[in-house]
């Protein structure tokens, strides 16, 4: 029988991942395997709520565990994912369930029927929906040096001229393979797991299912947009991210790492480039009242002044962060 593993990431909101949990044990009904939830060190009695819920409530196939330390988004799942099933057999499929996400019913299953049918599919994520039903973007073509310029600029012309390097891409109606996808609701095989390793811990939050997908990507395997997987997402429950005053360190160390580590140094100065002169189009644009300035206050001086000090001197791992920092799910 086909075996699943569904992780949760859990930091600070202990009711919502509860919920969130309540919804995946329905979606994993007929399906055999467990559901971890991992508390990223929330440290504020997030964990013992939940374990009390959860044996409140009599969820047998729950299991609550302690990540020790918050690494952010990746390294919490990977605690996850190597806990594996409480047998001790290796699931087929690990599902990643963000703590502010609900699948319906079928989500999960639909998932899995895919993956089945598609042994060259390593990665499958779900359509994404607000809780007003409103569609969430979550199909992206992998950023690059032009896609740096074009989304920093945001102007008609640029655009068009760039249009094949825009990251965000249209909503299908039907199942299509994507460079990458948003990691509210992502299926993975364990195969493909075993082959090219889970995420890298060195990103905080950011980029780290970008990453994976790419690494996937070129070990040969394909990542699929299933829109018939239905997840409603109510969006940076943790992070904050639509009230940025101010745009995080950790968004500069994992961008910065994804261009190094992936094309190489050269890239990585040539993307940063093509985002300040792309910002510096937008900020005159805005200047003359024609646009509305892209990005939180200081960006483009943030971004200037991360990558100059990263290029000299390098960053430091980002593996361990403050609380104030301490998030536990991706989102656009």
């Amino acid at each position: 029988m086909t075996t699943v593993l569904t992780v949760i990431l859990n930091w600070r909101t202990p009711s919502m991942t509860l919920k969130s949990a309540e919804a995946a044990i329905a979606a994993m009904d007929g399906i055999d395997g467990d559901i971890i939830i991992v508390d990223n060190d929330s440290q504020d009695g997030s964990e013992d709520f939940i374990r009390n819920a959860v044996a409140e409530r009599g969820w047998a196939r729950v299991r609550v565990i302690q990540a020790g330390q918050n690494g952010g988004f990746g390294a919490g799942n990977n605690v996850g994912i190597r806990a594996g099933l409480a047998t001790g057999a290796r699931p087929d499929y690990v599902y990643l369930l963000n703590s502010d996400a609900f699948p319906a019913p079928d989500a999960i299953q639909v998932l899995v029927d895919h993956m089945q049918a598609n042994p060259e599919t390593g990665l499958a994520g779900s359509y994404i929906h607000g809780t007003d039903d409103q569609p969430h973007v979550t199909c992206f073509r992998f950023p690059s040096v032009a896609s740096e310029f074009e989304g920093s600029a945001q102007t008609g012309p640029v655009s068009r001229l760039l249009r094949h390097a825009i990251i965000p891409q249209p909503i299908p109606a039907e199942t299509t393979a994507m460079d990458w996808v948003a990691g509210a609701s992502l299926m993975m095989r364990q195969d493909m797991l075993d082959l090219i390793g889970a995420f890298d811990e060195e990103y905080f939050l950011y980029f780290e299912e970008t990453d994976l997908c790419l690494r996937a990507a070129r070990a040969g395997w394909r990542t699929d947009y299933v829109p018939a997987s239905r997840v409603a997402h109510i969006g940076s429950a943790s992070t904050g991210m639509k009230k940025w005053d101010r745009t995080p360190g950790y968004w500069f160390d994992s961008r910065w790492r994804y261009f190094r580590k992936n094309y190489g140094l050269g890239k990585a100065v040539a993307a940063s480039l093509a985002q300040i002169s792309g910002l510096s189009i937008n900020r005159l644009r805005a200047a003359l009242g024609n646009a509305p300035r892209n990005g939180p206050r200081g960006h483009m001086r943030d971004l200037l002044v991360h990558d100059l000090r990263a290029l000299c001197t390098g960053i430091a791992p980002a593996s361990i962060h403050s609380p104030e920092a301490s998030v536990t799910e991706r989102t656009t």
